[in-house]
């Protein structure tokens, strides 16, 4: 055979196997994402279904018992609805603003599940700076709703806008500084340090009682991050029709019923990670199998990790699903009141009370 042949035969199976790596490296990336954003749709079927029921039952009323079994399909229908209705514009409107507002708000808020762990081996971006991201992220959702409500030419939808960009500003501050608490007892910013830092102790290590008054200032800045009641006055129905949404039908409408709860997931598994230990269980279920000990116990504590961490969020979301049946709504004065003369002094001294801890017990 001809070297020429035997060096072209050589170089062309160097190329294909780069194609291949470059083809294997290419779903590397795609599967992971596409498995988490089937997750987070799978996760915000089972809320939509959960806030349906508990209502329900708090207001002793027979909730979606027709669309499937128990009614676990009325979510899935609502949403094919809302695919097939007409996609409408306002006149005069900014047709840019009003089309990219509700696509801001999905994908800022999307993006921060790439940073929470469901297992140490079973997050798609540890980063050192993990929970900032996640702060950075999150403040971007509100100009989106800005754009719409401006976009929309409604003054009740750029109302909602300028609330919604209010209320944030108002409550993102608090947020950080109990963030920043967790992040200087933890001595990382990364998720997995700071759940990996709550497992010395098991069940009493968790930040939940290392941080208690941390833990409240953070769950109601969740809360008003969230727009769910009592601090839903972006979309108060009573004065501002829908607010931001008001302008808005068929797929975009969804979008923004989507962000909704994808910010009330990922509140829920921020509480989860931060505070109560993430996938943290304090029992040694890893010493039952002693055949084959290392293949069982990765696999299967991973399954447990995501399991234990997702029973903990969907717990904590009783606590939103609640409020919102239970407590009336504020007013805007009393919610800028209470973010920034309340809650932003109490975070700071619990922020200085945290560091000077740390620093005597060095």
């Amino acid at each position: 055979m001809d070297i020429r042949e035997v060096q072209g035969m050589h170089s062309f199976s160097k190329l294909e196997s780069l194609n291949l790596n470059g083809i294997y490296g290419i779903l590397g990336m795609l599967v992971p994402i596409f498995t988490l954003i089937l997750g987070v749709a799978i996760g915000i079927l089972v809320i939509v279904w959960l806030e349906r029921e508990i209502s329900a039952g708090i207001q002793q009323r027979i909730g979606p018992e027709y669309a499937g079994p128990l009614g676990v399909l009325q979510a899935l229908a609502d949403g094919t609805k809302l695919i097939f209705k007409e996609n409408l514009f306002p006149s005069r409107g900014d047709n840019r603003f009003f089309s990219i507002g509700p696509s801001i708000a999905v994908i800022s808020t999307l993006l921060s599940y790439s940073v929470i762990p469901f297992d140490y081996r079973l997050v798609l971006a540890d980063l050192d700076i993990g929970v900032f991201l996640w702060i950075a992220i999150s403040s971007i959702a509100p100009i989106g709703l800005l754009m719409s409500g401006y976009g929309s030419n409604n003054k009740y939808s750029f109302l909602g806008g300028l609330r919604a960009a209010a209320q944030s500003i108002s409550y993102e501050i608090p947020l950080t500084l109990c963030v920043l608490s967790i992040a200087l007892l933890s001595n990382s910013s990364s998720t997995v340090d700071i759940v990996e830092a709550q497992l010395k102790y098991g069940f009493w290590g968790w930040n939940l009682w290392r941080q208690p008054i941390g833990f409240i200032i953070f769950l109601i800045s969740s809360l008003a991050e969230c727009e769910r009641l009592p601090f839903d006055l972006p979309e108060a129905e009573e004065e501002l029709v829908a607010g931001y949404q008001t302008e808005y039908s068929g797929i975009k409408f969804g979008l923004f019923y989507i962000a909704s709860y994808l910010n009330l997931l990922v509140s829920s598994l921020f509480v989860t990670v931060l505070y109560m230990g993430g996938w943290n269980i304090s029992i040694p279920y890893i010493e039952l199998f002693e055949i084959n000990k290392e293949k069982i116990s990765g696999v299967f504590e991973t399954t447990i990790g995501i399991f234990i961490t997702l029973i903990k969020t969907y717990l904590f979301l009783f606590i939103p699903i609640t409020t919102r049946w239970t407590l009336p709504r504020l007013r805007m004065d009393q919610l800028l009141n209470l973010g920034w003369k309340f809650l932003l002094p109490i975070s700071l001294g619990n922020l200085l009370l945290t560091t000077s801890s740390e620093l005597f017990s060095l």
